[in-house]
């Protein structure tokens, strides 16, 4: 895939790991439609800051987990790129709870963005990327450890694996590859959260590469996987991890 001319969306860009695929994906060409929930004030300065350095970017607000939402975002990006060839779902939201605990509420709204979200943002890119595009969903390293406290945020991640791999199948004929890329620990506002700083540095320990994941490591790989080499990658998650797991 040569990405002149080509356009990307990325849910959940507005910060973070998304935040940085934005930005990679549009340095490597893409014209890029940021998708974000609520903080429109840091969605816009992620346009600014690609449209600053010659890029085509947009902002589209908009709940991964809503179909009228995500059914806007595609509408939007294709009228205003013409096409639509890359979808990354990097939006998520991770809340630590033990299962003993059974707090239901909690546990929907994890399962409501992370794997619904996750759907109908599949499921609109299944019927939308042009021929030959790339669909790549963020899970998590995580699942191999099971740490406590993860349930709900694990089974969440799981499905979206479950749901790459199935959808993979799905567009055969289509020239269509779907993979999931699964972080381990990365430097964000999101790992950071409720953490202590004794917890940090034993997680950042625990790769055999001894340090935490930058975004930046993250969106390598989601490069990779959107640009001209990644074609023959197809139904796989890569454990971009430093050795996690």
């Amino acid at each position: 895939m040569q990405t002149a001319n080509k356009a990307a969306i990325v849910t959940g860009a507005a910060r973070g790991i998304g935040r940085v695929i934005a930005r990679r994906l549009a340095q490597d060409g893409f014209a890029v439609a940021i998708n974000y929930a609520g903080n429109q004030v840091m969605a816009e300065a992620v346009v600014a800051e690609i449209v600053a350095a010659g890029g085509r970017a947009i902002a589209v607000r908009g709940d991964v987990a809503e179909p009228a939402d995500m059914e806007h975002l595609f509408a939007k990006t294709r009228v205003t790129f013409g096409r639509i060839d890359v979808v990354v779902n990097s939006a998520g939201i991770m809340s630590c709870l033990t299962i003993a605990d059974g707090d239901l509420e909690q546990f929907d709204r994890v399962i409501r963005t992370n794997l619904r979200g996750a759907f109908v943002v599949l499921s609109q890119a299944a019927r939308q990327v042009e021929r030959g595009g790339r669909i790549i969903a963020l899970s998590s390293s995580a699942i191999a450890k099971s740490f406590p406290g993860y349930g709900p945020y694990i089974a969440s991640k799981a499905g979206v694996e479950g749901l790459v791999q199935v959808l993979a199948n799905e567009l055969r004929g289509r020239e269509v590859s779907v993979n999931a890329v699964a972080p381990g620990p990365v430097a964000t506002e999101l790992f950071f959260a409720g953490k202590s700083t004794e917890q940090i540095d034993r997680l950042s320990k625990l790769p055999p590469l001894e340090r935490l994941g930058a975004p930046e490591d993250i969106a390598a790989v989601v490069s990779f996987l959107a640009g001209p080499d990644g074609g023959w990658i197809n139904s796989q998650v890569l454990r971009a991890n430093g050795g996690f797991a």
